[in-house]
């Protein structure tokens, strides 16, 4: 056991300054091989090389050998001595935030020996506050060179201290998006004073304020700060929402608990009433008397409750799903709807494009990649979807050769999107309940429109809805995403073949049906999937947290949740999820945009600041993360991985 008597006069032998130091500081690897450890002890400390500070950390058994000096431009140091003699005081729950930016080169991190690493304090980008009930308090460092470094976790206490020692180099600033997240800057007092008068925010003077931060570069930090936060904010929140904060100069506000002093009070998360109790109802087993003697839907937003409520019988869904998918307009008569069928088969579109690829002789295809590409695919797919039910197996079926043939004319319907695996599954409970090729095809084009955007290349759709989905589950259960977050799974790629697909893969093609059938009414919001997505991630919350799970366990036991979901009782949480949020007062902005409440103004979504900006900046944190992920010898990214488990 080296004392710390004994690190400062070996530091000193090396001309290196000991500003803090901290044993009993855990790093968890999620190491991908059963032979190494998931949690090695550790010192953190905070140095000065040739007057550059630095965070370094180094497990136990490397105490024999340092980090190494990693220099950058030197920066004047601050006179005084630092007092590392801290009293313990409460242990806030803290950690950082993975960003990337692209637009400078950074020196990355080094690392000595296998998971030992030094890290100046200037590449330092973000922290986040966390918190984490189960007395582990974590930090995941990232630069801002977009390189993240595992968690580490604070067994014995120690973060407040440690902040207090960064702060002597750093400011922190609260994010607008993230009441625990925040953003480290230099103390830099021009560039500080500059932008003040730039932004025009303070009415007590940027030269001040300045002074102020030399002064007290704690509480000026997270009271100017708030004002230029504010700034941020009102681009992020509707005109009458209110945000709630407290600095230290502020004596109306008792001290809680979980308050660093000195600090703006920053909650962990919304402040949510009670979820409240939902009960479903019964199928849909009358439709005659929601039509008017010419045949039209008296009342479709009626029509869509009674489905949103308790689905659609079996004898009617044939009926039904061709009006929710926009195969029949609903003010339409039985006499229009007659004629837009007889349209839509023999003089329009649908065979004119079967006869399209049908044509197409075998020499005329080899010189056609494109379409011989998509041939190949679906022919792969349509043999392995869905054989267990009678209306796909066995060979030779029917059933296959419309599934084929219908996915093949869609291609010629949209050529620029053409076919990309999991198609099939969208088509083939269309198919088994229309028992019609045109009509299947129809209602899949009518399906496409709300989901065609998941299925192409950028995959940016896709990202997008993880980013929602992350937002509402922090908004629900921070605790839950401080510990996939703990575990290099805050990116919730894992739910990646759940929004692809509508959870195609995750319940009994009957309970498919009923689903489906639900979202398609788009009550209460357009993003119910999503909050279908959260109520099954809650119902496994006791399963994760607390369990030693890392990212390639949680991704499997996510994936064996196949066919062990009861969809009423996840319809039920996600209905009382959304009552739950939309009755919050102070429901945050972010989440108020995923739930459909608040659309931005058009000045909002020009502005360089607005809301487009911060998603785009979010989305490059969760690209970093699932870069970080899966650094495993694989070599496969995170969005990649989870693809791969839609198509098993």
């Amino acid at each position: 056991h080296i004392t710390k008597k004994q690190n400062n006069y070996k530091f000193k032998t090396l001309n290196i300054r000991l500003i803090f130091e901290k044993e009993g500081v855990y790093l968890h690897t999620n190491a991908k091989r059963s032979n190494q450890d998931t949690t090695i002890p550790g010192f953190i400390r905070i140095v000065e090389r040739a007057g550059v500070p630095a965070l370094e950390w180094s497990p136990l058994e490397d105490e024999g050998r340092t980090a190494p000096a990693v220099l950058y431009t030197k920066k004047d140091g601050e006179g005084g001595e630092e007092d590392t003699n801290f009293d313990p005081g409460y242990e806030p729950d803290w950690a950082v935030i993975s960003t990337v930016k692209k637009d400078r080169e950074h020196v990355p991190v080094r690392d000595s020996g296998q998971w030992s690493f030094s890290l100046p304090l200037s590449e330092l980008y973000s922290l986040r506050r966390a918190r984490f009930s189960l007395g582990r308090n974590f930090l995941v460092f990232t630069s801002r060179g977009g390189h993240p470094l595992p968690p580490l976790h604070f067994h014995r206490g120690g973060t407040r201290e440690l902040l207090r020692a960064m702060h002597r180099y750093i400011i922190l600033d609260q994010s607008p998006v993230d009441g625990r997240l925040f953003l480290a800057y230099p103390h830099d007092s021009g560039a500080l004073s500059q932008s003040f008068d730039k932004l025009q925010l303070l009415d007590d003077g940027g030269s001040d304020l300045v002074s102020r931060f030399i002064q007290d570069p704690y509480a000026t930090t997270f009271g100017g700060f708030s004002k230029v936060t504010n700034f941020f904010k009102a681009a992020l929140r509707p005109p009458d929402s209110s945000v709630y904060s407290r600095t230290a100069q502020d004596p109306s506000f008792p001290l809680q608990p979980d308050e660093e002093p000195g600090f703006e009070l920053i909650t962990c998360g919304v402040e949510l009433g009670p979820r409240p109790d939902v009960t479903r109802g019964q199928p849909m087993d009358k439709w005659e008397e929601f039509l008017d003697p010419q045949g039209r839907v008296k009342n479709p937003e009626r029509i869509k409750e009674l489905v949103f409520r308790g689905g659609i019988t079996p004898n009617l869904r044939k009926e039904v799903w061709k009006f929710l998918l926009g195969f029949y307009p609903w003010n339409s008569t039985t006499k229009e709807r007659e004629d837009i069928l007889r349209v839509k088969t023999l003089v329009d579109e649908y065979f004119r494009m079967k006869v399209q690829w049908k044509s197409v002789s075998e020499e005329q295809e080899m010189r056609n990649s494109l379409l011989r590409g998509y041939r190949s695919l679906i022919e792969r797919d349509v043999s392995r979807t869905d054989r267990h039910n009678t209306f796909f197996s066995g060979n030779d079926n029917p059933g296959l050769t419309l599934l084929h043939d219908v996915l093949m004319t869609y291609c010629m319907y949209n050529f620029d999107l053409g076919y990309v695996q999991g198609m099939s599954d969208l088509l083939s409970p269309l198919l088994f309940v229309t028992q019609n090729e045109v009509e299947s095809f129809w209602c899949l084009t009518g399906f496409m429109e709300l989901v065609h955007q998941n299925f192409e290349e950028s995959q940016e759709a896709m990202k997008q809805q993880l980013l929602q989905l992350s937002v509402l589950l922090k908004a629900l259960d921070p605790e839950l995403c401080d510990f996939l977050d703990s575990q290099d799974s805050g990116s919730l790629c894992f739910c990646f073949r759940w929004l692809l697909i509508w959870f195609k893969r995750e319940f009994s093609f009957e309970d498919i049906l009923i689903l489906w059938e639900v979202l398609w009414t788009r009550l209460p919001c357009d993003n119910f999937h999503l909050l279908i997505a959260c109520s099954i991630l809650q119902s496994q919350r006791g399963e994760l947290i607390g369990s030693d799970h890392d990212f390639n366990t949680i991704l499997k036991h996510i994936n064996e949740l196949t066919m062990k979901l009861d969809l009423q009782s996840v319809l039920r949480g996600a209905e009382a999820i959304y009552l739950q949020l939309i009755q919050c007062k102070e429901l945050p902005l972010k989440v108020q945009q995923v739930l459909g409440l608040y659309i931005p103004s058009s000045s909002e979504e020009d502005s360089p600041d607005s809301q487009a900006s911060e998603t785009q900046r979010l989305l490059s944190e969760s690209q970093a993360g699932a870069a970080s992920s899966n650094s495993a010898s694989d070599g496969l990214t995170v969005i990649e991985k989870c693809m791969e488990n839609v198509y098993i």
